[in-house]
């Protein structure tokens, strides 16, 4: 029996190689064309994700933005009425100050002029 195989021994050109059959240049054929179709059908889902990663990116960048001015809203409307509250507490103070001075005006006088002294002294040194 013959092996349709060349051996070590026989290194033959013609023996052991032949002409592929044309099934084989076939299936090759085939096989080039199917891949190509699946690089096609890959490239457009590839092509169809990126282009809903955009619209997803999108929609979250809108409401990033939404809820960021939301938080700058609700930090502006926050700060301003915390600034409003200081404003009157700073005004009590301010009326509180003008009201012991006109009662007390020698105390209030000496105790400004012992506080100047005081800085005049922390001052020199």
């Amino acid at each position: 029996m013959s092996s349709p195989f060349s051996t070590a021994d026989s290194i033959d050109p013609q023996t052991g190689f032949t002409a592929p059959h044309p099934s084989v240049s076939q299936a090759a054929s085939d096989l080039r064309a199917a891949a190509g179709e699946k690089a096609v059908a890959l490239k457009e889902r590839a092509l169809e994700s990126a282009h809903h990663l955009r619209e997803v990116a999108a929609e979250k960048a809108v409401a990033f933005k939404q809820a960021a001015a939301e938080k700058a809203s609700h930090f502006k409307d926050t700060a301003n009425e915390q600034w409003q509250g200081t404003r009157v507490k700073a005004k009590e103070i301010h009326i509180t100050a003008e009201d012991y001075i006109r009662e007390n005006p020698t105390k209030c006088v000496l105790g400004a002029l012992g506080a100047g002294f005081l800085i005049g002294l922390i001052v020199r040194r």
